[in-house]
C-alpha cells in the first residue's frame, strides 16, 4: 500500500542543497549579514538564528531525558498516549516494518515518546539520537520539524539541509503540534520523517488533519467521561486539586531555577527566586524532612535565626498555592507531600546506571552556580565529584575526551592525563591534550 503523502520529487521545491550548506557555514561562523542567507526560507533563517543565539551545537547530540521505566510510566500518564492507534491508522498504511517513514509523537517540551515505523529507517535515524526520550526542541537540537513546530505552535516542513544540526541533513520532515480542545494548550507534537516524500504539501495537508483528528478525538473521549462521571461520583464529593504527575526542578547550569510540573490535564513552568531555589532543592535532597533550624543553616548559613527562614517559607507556598499545590511543603519537619525530581539527581542515576555518555549530556553545568547556601554548594561540589569520579573511573576514552571539552573537564588535569594515557601514540589529539596540560601546570 503507497503512503498518502508520496508524490514526485519534481514537485518539491528546488532550491539548492550546496547553497543552504553555504548559508549554514556562514551562520554557524557568525555572519549572520552574508547574503547566502537571503536565500534560505525566512523560517528556517529565523530558527537557525534563535538555535545559534542559544549556542546549540551544530553536531551535538540530542539529551536523552527518559529513559527505560521513566519513560514508560510517562508515555502511560501522557495525553496522547489514548491517540496512538489513531495516529498509527492514519500515518502508517499497511505493514509498518517498510513504510520508508518514521512517525514520532513527542510532548510540549520536545522529548520523544514513541516512534514507530520503517525498520531500517529507525535503524540509521537511531545514530542520531532519534530515539524516545530524546529531547528534539529547537533548545537541545535546533531547527527541526518537532522543535520547530512546537516553538512556533504550527505545522513546519523542513528538507536536509535546513537543519540546523549537521546529523540530521540527510533526513527531512514534517511535524504538527497537538492542542488541548479546550484550552488550546500544546500537549504535544505528530512528526512524520523520512526522504523527501515527507515534505510534500500531501504530507503536511495528512499531518495537519491528524493532528486535528487527535483533537476532536480528545474532546470526545473527555465529554463522555463527563458523561458518566455523575453516576459514578457522589453529589457531596468535593473538586481537588489535580494530582501530580511529575514535577522536576532544573537547577544544572541556571542562576534561576525553573520548576515544571505535569499532570494529567495540565503543566505549568515557572522560574524561582534564588532563595526558593535553595529551599526546594534542600528539601528535594533531603526526601525524609528537615526541622527549621536546619533547613535555615543549609539555606542562610550557620548562626541565623530560624525566623528569617519563615517568612521565606510563606511567600514560596503562595508561589506553589497559585502554580504546584501538590507541591506546597508541610511543616514540622519541612518536607515535600510529593516527590521533587532535579535535573542534577537525573544526572547522578545516569552515572550509577554506567550511562557516561547521556549523564555527559544532560549535564548542563553546575547546580545554582551563583547561589551561596551552604547546602547548595555542598551538593554542587558533590554533583561534580560524582562526575569527575566516574570519569575517571569508568568511562570510556571518547567520553573522557568529550568530558574534557567543557568547563569542569577543562580545568581537570587529572582527567586529561588519563586521557592522554588512553589515547594512541600516533593520535592527533596529543598535542593538544598535551598543551593543555602544559598550561593548567603553568597556572
Amino acid at each position: 500500500m503507497s503512503a498518502p503523502w508520496q508524490v514526485s520529487r519534481e514537485s518539491l521545491p528546488a532550491t539548492s542543497r550546496l547553497i543552504v550548506e553555504r548559508a549554514h557555514e556562514e551562520l554557524l561562523a557568525g555572519n549572520l549579514e552574508d547574503r547566502r542567507l537571503q536565500a534560505v526560507r525566512p523560517l528556517v533563517r529565523e530558527s537557525w538564528e534563535r538555535s545559534w543565539r542559544r549556542r546549540v551545537g551544530p553536531e551535538a547530540a540530542p539529551p536523552l531525558e527518559l529513559v527505560s521505566d521513566e519513560l514508560d510510566e510517562y508515555r502511560l500518564a501522557h495525553p496522547l498516549a489514548s491517540a496512538m492507534d489513531m495516529i498509527r491508522a492514519l500515518l502508517l498504511p499497511g505493514e509498518t516494518e517498510d513504510t520508508g517513514v518514521i512517525i514520532a509523537v513527542g510532548d510540549q517540551a520536545g522529548r520523544l515518546l514513541w516512534i514507530e515505523g520503517d525498520d531500517q529507517l529507525r535503524t540509521l535515524t537511531d545514530d542520531m539520537g532519534f530515539v524516545a526520550g530524546a529531547n528534539w526542541s529547537e533548545d537541545a537540537v535546533g531547527t527541526s520539524a518537532p522543535g520547530t513546530a512546537l516553538a512556533l505552535g504550527q505545522s513546519v516542513q523542513i528538507r536536509g539541509a535546513e537543519h540546523y544540526n549537521r546529523l540530521v541533513h540527510p533526513w527531512s520532515c514534517t511535524a504538527a503540534p497537538v492542542r488541548d480542545p479546550e484550552t488550546k494548550r500544546v500537549l504535544g507534537v505528530i512528526d512524520i520523517t523520512g526522504g523527501p516524500d515527507v515534505v510534500s504539501p500531501q504530507a503536511r495537508l495528512l499531518v495537519d488533519a491528524t493532528a486535528r483528528a487527535v483533537e476532536s478525538e480528545l474532546m470526545v473521549a473527555r465529554l463522555r467521561e463527563r458523561s458518566e462521571a455523575p453516576r459514578n461520583r457522589p453529589t457531596t464529593s468535593k473538586p481537588r486539586n489535580p494530582v501530580t504527575a511529575r514535577a522536576t526542578l532544573h537547577v544544572l547550569g541556571r542562576d534561576r531555577a525553573r520548576l515544571e510540573t505535569e499532570s494529567a490535564h495540565d503543566e505549568s513552568m515557572i522560574e524561582l527566586s534564588a532563595r526558593h531555589a535553595a529551599i526546594l532543592l534542600m528539601l528535594a535532597v533531603h526526601r525524609q524532612g528537615l526541622s527549621a533550624e536546619r533547613l535555615c543553616e543549609l539555606v542562610y548559613g550557620s548562626g541565623v535565626s530560624p525566623d528569617t527562614l519563615r517568612p521565606e517559607m510563606v511567600r514560596l507556598r503562595k508561589v506553589l498555592e497559585r502554580t504546584a499545590p501538590d507541591l506546597v511543603p508541610e511543616s514540622r519537619p519541612y518536607r515535600l507531600p510529593v516527590a521533587l525530581d532535579t535535573d542534577a539527581h537525573d544526572v547522578l542515576s545516569l552515572l550509577d546506571r554506567g550511562a557516561h555518555r547521556v549523564a555527559l549530556t544532560a549535564y548542563r553545568g553546575p547546580v545554582l552556580p551563583e547561589s551561596t547556601s551552604p547546602g547548595v554548594e555542598d551538593f554542587r561540589e558533590s554533583v561534580r565529584a560524582a562526575l569527575h569520579e566516574a570519569m575517571l573511573s569508568e568511562a570510556s576514552l571518547d567520553v573522557l575526551l568529550a568530558y574534557a571539552e567543557i568547563p569542569e573537564g577543562q580545568g581537570d588535569a587529572e582527567a586529561l592525563r588519563l586521557a592522554l594515557e588512553m589515547l594512541p601514540a600516533r593520535s592527533p589529539k596529543r598535542a593538544g591534550v598535551v598543551a593543555r596540560i602544559e598550561r593548567l601546570a603553568a597556572d
